[in-house]
């Protein structure tokens, strides 16, 4: 995140041209937009890119105000349902590993000073829940930084994601905090664009019944983890890459995100032509028929990225149970490749849900369909949204969307995000365990 993608043609100016498909676009060292930032501290960092007239400074205006507003959810049409998320204990073959994680996020509480167990702790719906962001620039500070912490306390924050995640969902949390730090090492800003670059937080307190959770966030990565009664949720998650891949040093080969692109991808090619072309709302990334704001600067063309807890987004393109059988369970294979941070239990419960509402589930895509094209798509029900995005260059010198710079998002949209709904049940019903 560091400046405005242009929406039309352009002329290469001075990038370096290397071999490997990222590489091609690296900037001279010495460019403007890496040497005037080059050294500064994530706190110094985060006055400059806050300037009032900046390209970063508009989007931090823009976006401040919109935490502070009373959490809804998002919808579709603006009217809340509150019967899509019941609270229901989870069976013991679909239950979250809870005591795992309260073991864990004690193990990390211990070893905490007073200070930084004050800062990390919040109440389970305070509003820093709704601070998390993914640019590089750090907006709000919640919780403690892992950069500024001692090794003890960042491999205790491992452990506590490791316990909460399946391992492929620790694996993608992992891979994607090191490509943060490849990317930093590549053009030379280790101090803004690090592996340790993230924020962590608790809301609650660890119990086994109750309502409590986690937050981890930074550039290009955010999951906001909930449990209660044995049910996880991880909505909002944020997770993208610039490069999508690491191509030297120890880490060479690690790859983020291709599951989620070829997941969309594989739905679109499961629709039938005219079915295709319904879900198609604009051809091109940039279109001239988009409404005014439709490519945001920040978030380009997805929708329910930071800050946006309690938009309205319509439903769009094509309704999922009007199109093919093939297509039905390519919509469910995709939201299962976005749901892979969750252990089997929950995943399992997680998809049952989402599948009991695929009559109201819709998918949309901008963009060419072709095997190398760029391309925006989501997927929409009240009770899921997915939604990935090629993009232009933030640290890597190209104004148009590449393949291996991608946002993806999850949303639980009708207000349990950070598991808010299932917090409101229970305050209203309280668990006899309590």
């Amino acid at each position: 995140m560091g400046r405005a993608p242009r929406v039309v043609g352009r002329v290469r100016t001075g990038a370096v041209v290397v071999t490997g498909d990222f590489r091609r676009y690296l900037y001279p060292r010495d460019h403007p937009r890496l040497a005037d930032v080059r050294g500064l501290t994530a706190a110094e960092y985060a006055r400059v890119a806050s300037r009032p007239g900046t390209f970063t400074g508009g989007l931090v205006a823009g976006w401040t105000p919109l935490y502070r507003r009373p959490f809804r959810g998002v919808t579709e049409n603006g009217t809340l349902r509150r019967d899509v998320h019941p609270l229901t204990p989870a069976a013991p073959s679909e239950a979250a590993p809870v005591a795992a994680m309260v073991d864990a996020a004690e193990a990390l509480l211990t070893i905490l000073d007073a200070d930084d167990r004050e800062r990390l702790c919040h109440e389970v719906d305070a509003v820093e829940w709704q601070t998390w962001a993914n640019p590089e620039f750090l907006q709000f500070d919640t919780g403690i930084r892992l950069e500024r912490t001692t090794d003890a306390v960042r491999g205790a924050v491992l452990e506590l994601v490791r316990a909460s995640l399946s391992s492929d969902g620790y694996d993608s949390v992992r891979n994607t905090m090191r490509i943060n730090g490849f990317l930093g090492e590549t053009v030379d800003l280790p101090t803004i664009l690090g592996e340790w670059s993230y924020n962590v937080a608790l809301y609650g307190r660890p119990h086994l019944t109750e309502p409590w959770g986690w937050q981890l966030f930074g550039h290009h990565l955010a999951v906001n983890c909930l449990v209660v009664d044995g049910r996880m949720t991880i909505g909002p998650v944020f997770l993208g890459a610039e490069p999508d891949q690491i191509d030297a040093g120890p880490h060479a080969g690690v790859r983020t995100l291709g599951r989620h692109t070829a997941a969309m991808r594989t739905v679109m090619a499961a629709l039938d032509p005219a079915q295709r072309d319904r879900a198609t709302v604009y051809r091109t990334m940039v279109d001239p028929a988009m409404p005014p704001g439709r490519v945001h600067p920040g978030d380009e063309r997805h929708l329910a990225g930071a800050f946006q807890d309690n938009r309205v987004i319509p439903f769009e393109g094509v309704r999922v149970a009007d199109t093919t059988e093939a297509a039905e369970h390519a919509v469910l294979d995709a939201v299962a490749a976005f749901l892979h941070l969750l252990p089997d239990g929950p995943r399992r419960t997680a998809l049952r849900d989402i599948a009991a509402h695929l009559d109201e589930t819709w998918f949309c895509w901008i963009g060419g369909h072709g095997e190398q094209d760029v391309f925006y798509a989501r997927i929409q029900s009240p009770v899921i949204l997915v939604e990935v995005d090629h993009h232009c260059g933030v640290f890597l010198d190209y104004d148009e969307p590449k393949p291996f710079h991608v946002h993806t998002v999850l949303r639980v949209p009708h207000g349990n995000d950070y598991g808010r709904a299932w917090v409101r049940h229970r305050r209203q019903s309280p668990s006899p365990h309590s």
